[in-house]
């Protein structure tokens, strides 16, 4: 048997009786059918905190900022056990707090700390490892700024994985300088949300001791939170995060937070320099390209807030460096993977940390890659995500309002107008996509014939609409929708897709300050006549260049293709697949319509859905033609999704 880091591998046969003895005395990790046993004491574990300092100064007083790191490990460390850590960063210890109960740190009277949030120090310090809860720069007891996942956001995190490995300086908080002497450096990040996203941030600079990652619902780019080809999810999102953020005395981070209001730039939308020190997938500091770690991640297709999209383009390029990789897609919105499948994600979360950092060669990256919910908690496995048999299948609307696999004749049109809405925005999704057959100024809807069996559609759908308009620009919103009763997960409901129940289940052990035990949740769904598959956004002079604005010569035709978030779906036999074509979306953007008059090319118009394809071709049941007339329902209730943070 190979040596395995920080795991005590005993011999057979006979051993001199001086090294049994220092052998029994000797604390070691216990390891059995392939992952760590709890058989350290929680309650007795130490528990400190330091401050790591680093070589930045975010809030300009001339001082380095120093970054605090709360830790709890095994009391054993101190008899020369060394244990890898698990680290959750995060800008929300003393604010929004953490997890569905939204969870606070908790102190004694000398400042150490006395109960984490969540399970993972719980549970895996008693088998072996440290937990760091890591204060974000400028938030809870770190000193500095927060910058909404800019260069400082990311290189706070960085010098705590830098200190692990001896690379940076630690103080104890009378100012005594401290070394992690207790760990062997093997370092992973775990978290939700901004949590998740400084995990991805710190593994795009490269550094050298992180081993491993486990983004949640996660950002990879913060231009793409913000907004989608120049249209515009949120305005004041960059500064106005940083203050929710920030519980010290507004003035201190003030200038900080007028420079992050006037770079994000509201007034155009357009991507520029700044965005660039926020884009981890092909920034200039952090770039995809640099990742050592392997990835776990975890993201709900019908994520509103932290949208797909931030997981499949960070996965297409975590593939394209061949990344050791794992994922889990869900379809609730905002939600933890503890909260929808608790007993195989902690199973799965052990083996992979284990693996990843104790270094035991247990199954987990032996087993498929890609873990997929398909339906309320239908799950497939699989070798990858794509489904490898997915194919793009290009689908076009007609002139007689059906979706289908033929264009439409040359010279056919559709048109709609980009006009103001009831509330005086755009128009909500439930206008959109309701009573898809009767015809509305306010967008084009297609609608195909019922599907003779059900369709699985994996991947990300691709727009290509050739039109004209009679204005410089206008907002472009493309939905799919599966039109048909079902009873799906309820992910635009309260929850976005799990409902807490009043029982607990305990992961770990507790201490009377930090209890292992935690509010059980369920699945929550909703029967309703439809569902939007798909969603896309396009501001029509961005078409070209994310970063300039190109308007349109009115009455000339263009063509203008742009992906829409990515989806893993199963359309079921006898429903129908819709393609709704607007302007201003008011449900997903905070646009204000142009009113442009927008006529579209149909023969040269289509949208490519990936699709799995049956050995015998699945093609022709995608989008069939209709055989009978139809209406769709005439009224919808689509409520807004819970911007979720914790």
């Amino acid at each position: 048997m190979a040596a395995l880091t920080g795991v005590a591998v005993v011999a057979a046969g006979a051993v001199p009786a001086a090294h049994a003895a220092q052998r029994a005395t000797t604390p070691r990790i216990v390891v059995k059918d392939g992952v760590t046993q709890p058989v350290f004491s929680y309650q007795d574990a130490i528990r400190e905190h330091v401050y790591v300092q680093t070589n930045l100064d975010s809030d300009h007083d001339g001082k380095p900022d120093r970054v605090n790191v709360d830790i709890v490990r095994p009391r054993e460390t101190e008899r020369g056990l060394k244990v890898p850590v698990i680290m959750d960063e995060s800008p929300y210890y003393d604010n929004l707090g953490r997890g569905n109960e939204g969870q606070r740190k908790k102190y004694d009277a000398n400042g150490n700390p006395t109960a984490f949030p969540l399970f993972y120090d719980n549970y895996f310090v008693p088998r072996g490892y440290a937990f760091l809860a890591v204060d974000m720069v400028g938030t809870t007891r770190s000193d500095g700024c927060p910058t909404s996942g800019g260069p400082t956001d990311v290189l706070g995190g960085k010098a705590v994985v830098d200190w692990l490995n001896g690379r940076a300086k630690a103080f104890t908080p009378d100012g005594k300088p401290v070394k992690a002497s207790w760990t062997t450096g093997h370092t992973g990040m775990i978290g939700k949300s901004y949590d998740g996203t400084l995990a991805n941030g710190v593994a795009a600079t490269g550094v050298k001791g992180l081993d491993t990652i486990v983004p949640i619902s996660a950002i990879s780019s913060w231009y793409d939170y913000s907004r989608m080809n120049g249209i515009k999810y949120w305005t004041g999102e960059q500064d106005g995060l940083a203050e929710v953020v920030d519980t010290d005395a507004k003035t201190k981070c003030g200038p900080e937070r007028a420079y992050l209001g006037k770079a994000q730039d509201d007034e155009t939308g357009d991507y520029n320099a700044y965005w660039d020190t926020t884009n981890y997938r092909t920034g200039a500091l952090t770039n995809v390209r640099n990742v050592r770690a392997s990835v776990f991640a975890i993201h709900g297709v019908n994520d509103l807030n932290v949208k797909a999209d931030h997981f499949s383009k960070w996965w297409d390029g975590l593939k394209r460096q061949g990344v050791a990789r794992k994922v889990w897609l869900h379809q609730r919105g905002h939600v933890d993977p503890f909260d929808i499948r608790r007993q195989d994600w902690v199973n799965t979360l052990h083996k992979w940390f284990d693996h990843e950092l104790q270094k035991i060669p247990n199954d987990v990256l032996r087993e498929p890659r890609a873990d997929v919910e398909v339906g309320p908690d239908q799950w497939v496995r699989q070798a990858d995500w794509p489904a490898p048999a997915a194919r793009s299948v290009p689908l076009r609307p007609g002139a007689d309002g059906s979706l289908g696999l033929k264009p439409a004749v040359r010279g056919a049109t559709g048109s709609f107008t980009d006009l103001p809405g009831p509330a005086g925005a755009g128009y909500a999704e439930a206008d959109l996509v309701a009573d898809p057959t009767t015809a509305k100024a306010y967008r084009a809807a297609y609608v195909s014939g019922p599907l003779p069996k059900s369709v699985r559609i994996s991947g990300t759908p691709t727009a290509r609409l050739r039109l004209k308009m009679d204005k410089p620009t206008s907002d472009l919103t493309v939905l799919l929708v599966d039109y048909g009763t079902d009873t799906r997960i309820d992910y635009l409901g309260a929850g976005s897709g799990i409902k807490t129940l009043t029982t607990r289940s305990c992961w770990g052990e507790s201490t009377a300050e930090d209890s292992a035990c935690y509010l059980d949740t369920r699945t929550n769904t909703t029967t309703a006549p439809l569902n939007i598959v798909a969603r896309g956004w396009m501001d029509a002079w961005n078409r070209s260049s994310l970063s300039r604005q190109d308007p349109l010569a009115a009455g000339r035709y263009y063509t203008i293709g742009w992906k829409t978030l990515s989806q893993d779906y199963v359309l079921k036999q006898g429903h129908r697949l819709g393609l709704v074509i607007a302007g201003t979306d008011s449900d997903n953007t905070t646009e204000t319509p142009t009113g442009a008059n927008v006529t579209v090319d149909l023969a040269g118009s289509s949208v490519s859905v990936p699709v799995v394809l049956a050995p015998n071709g699945v093609t022709a049941q995608v989008a069939p033609a209709p055989t009978a007339p139809w209406r769709g329902p005439s009224k919808v209730d689509l409520p807004r999704q819970q911007r979720r943070f914790y």
